[in-house]
């Protein structure tokens, strides 16, 4: 079992640890091109669909441990977090291994004051984390900033 510390910026709603399966992307994640099919036609499991990050493109976003350097692309980037969030087709939490950028940040805090389903979000984990982490692993992730691999 591998373990990481970084910076909370929202803290899970519940005040529980999450515990899910690891998506990552090893690239910029483009929020507005993932979510964008999942928002317009109702896709409750939020496939990516960013053709542009084959790492992810087509796996299932809602309920999983997003693990990502940073968000990219347009500035809706939060507003599409916060609606991904307020359809109830959310990632589990976002973990970034940079700081968070703030656009992605902006979202976060969204979904976390206006929703009823926050994301636990946690930033500067480290490039050793993105290195680490394998799409399908288990991941516990605290509102202490502690993540777990494994």
């Amino acid at each position: 079992m591998k373990t990481f510390k970084g910076r909370v910026i929202v803290p899970s709603g519940d005040g529980k640890e999450v515990s899910t399966e690891a998506l990552v992307s090893a690239q910029g994640f483009n929020t507005l091109a993932s979510f964008q099919k999942a928002l317009m036609f109702n896709d409750k499991t939020a496939k990516c669909s960013d053709q542009n990050n084959p790492g992810i493109f087509g796996k299932p976003m809602a309920g999983k441990a997003l693990c990502l350097p940073q968000t990219i692309g347009s500035t809706t980037g939060g507003m599409v977090l916060f609606c991904a969030s307020a359809a109830n087709r959310q990632p589990a939490c976002l973990l970034f291994s940079k700081p968070i950028d703030s656009l992605a940040a902006a979202g976060a805090v969204l979904a976390g004051v206006f929703s009823d389903n926050p994301m636990l979000t946690i930033d500067s984990l480290g490039e050793e984390f993105l290195a680490a982490v394998k799409t399908g692993e288990k991941i516990k992730a605290g509102n202490d900033g502690v993540v777990e691999i494994g």
